[in-house]
């Protein structure tokens, strides 16, 4: 039987990892407990946390302990990996919020019944550290020299690497021991990004309890061109139905670029490795098989059985011009907005489907907006009764596939 971590090489999620035979000897002898950690800086998670979560399943499967750290502590402060400045500071309140709804969206993938998972919030003991004492008893164990080497602040060091974020670190790894002291927790698993922040607490623990300790890094979801996965126009791609619909959510993966859609399979889906090879492999017009069924298993697993499908059947009426739209991303207006001369620019704000007006006069101007298949090539363009159907409903599209349905009331 393969190990887990068979499993992660060969679906392709390994990146880097601390000490290789130790941890190859660690998989086929025991089984361990391991933790993730999530800041709660949005009160939802997105497609770029999923990865993680991905791994997080399969381990458990395979009979490892998860760690679920939210840091409530650590966001107080920021992670400054990958960032040009500063994240915004963020109140108590707010971070506590957001890690409520962290915590719900992710019992959605872990099982935390009988002890199978444990969820942890690292306000618990960072919130009320001492700081001459952190200092003392975890500080002299890192070298600022090396620190200063670290891929983490590389970004920040044009526009100033503020102390604050400087102490993110040492809070990271300091999780680590403190989970290592709590749960016994033996291993740490980030994205790759997080390489520096996972040494420092292996080697904090390797040097205070002279334990074993490991780490491991899973490979970020980008882009052909190498940018970071889960971007659209509208912002991030969320797992709250409230942020990004199942449509939406459904239509991002079906629009997939064909050289992604195999390791999309292999790495955000259970299909077995054989079926995820049957479908990369496939060419041509094929391809969008292997899309679809990226879709609807994603859709499925952060959704369920039953949206997912309804996402499906919506897309498929679409394309078919029939059928069931019901789960098209709609906006309701009053019949008195028609009255006061509804231009094209105003419906598009209206549906949330432009920032500004300068951006919705690019669109119409470059053809990218139709209503009910329609072109509008005019600004001033008005939208009047004409253009609802019997059921008072009419359709926008805007660009190749974004699709938004308008129900006069």
């Amino acid at each position: 039987m393969k190990s887990a971590l068979d499993v992660l090489k060969e679906r392709g999620f390994i990146e880097q990892l601390t000490h290789e035979e130790e941890i190859i000897d660690l998989f086929e002898k025991e089984k361990i407990t391991f933790y993730i950690g999530f800041d709660p800086t949005a009160d939802s998670l997105t497609v770029g946390h999923f990865l993680t979560v991905m791994a997080m399943a399969h381990l458990q499967q395979h009979g490892h302990r998860p760690i679920v750290l939210i840091g409530g502590g650590t966001t107080m402060v920021g992670d400054p990996t990958g960032k040009s400045d500063m994240r915004k500071m963020m109140t108590k309140e707010i971070i506590n919020e957001n890690a409520y709804r962290f915590k719900a969206q992710l019992s959605k993938f872990i099982d935390f019944s009988e002890d199978k998972a444990i969820m942890v919030n690292n306000a618990d003991w960072l919130l009320d550290l001492n700081y001459v004492d952190f200092i003392r008893e975890i500080g002299v164990h890192f070298s600022v020299n090396r620190m200063l080497t670290a891929d983490c602040y590389k970004t920040r060091f044009e526009k100033g690497l503020t102390f604050l974020e400087f102490n993110y670190m040492l809070m990271q790894s300091y999780d680590f021991l403190e989970l290592n002291r709590r749960f016994g927790c033996v291993m740490q698993f980030g994205g790759n990004d997080q390489w520096s922040n996972i040494l420092g607490g292996v080697e904090l623990i390797r040097r205070k309890e002279s334990k074993p300790a490991f780490g491991m890094t899973f490979k970020l979801l980008t882009t052909g061109d190498g940018r970071k996965m889960g971007k659209t126009e509208k912002g991030a791609v969320w797992l709250d139905p409230e942020k990004t619909t199942p449509y939406e959510f459904f239509q991002y993966w079906r629009n997939t670029e064909d050289s992604k859609v195999e390791e999309c399979l292999s790495l955000l889906t259970f299909l077995p490795m054989d079926e995820v090879k049957r479908l990369g492999a496939l060419e041509g017009a094929e391809i969008n098989k292997a899309k679809e069924v990226l879709a609807y298993e994603l859709t499925k697993i952060v959704h369920g059985d039953e949206e997912a499908q309804k996402a499906m059947d919506a897309a498929k009426s679409l394309f078919a011009g029939a059928g069931n739209l019901g789960s098209i991303p709609t906006t309701q207006i009053e019949k008195q907005a028609l009255s006061d001369n509804l231009d094209i620019l105003t419906l598009l704000q209206t549906a949330s489907l432009i920032a500004t007006r300068s951006e919705g006069r690019r669109l119409v101007e470059q053809g990218g907006v139709r209503i009910n298949d329609n072109p509008i090539k005019d600004i001033s363009y008005i939208v009047t009764e004409n253009d609802f159907n019997e059921e008072n409903e009419l359709m926008i599209k805007k660009g190749k596939k974004g699709y938004h349905k308008i129900i006069l009331l």
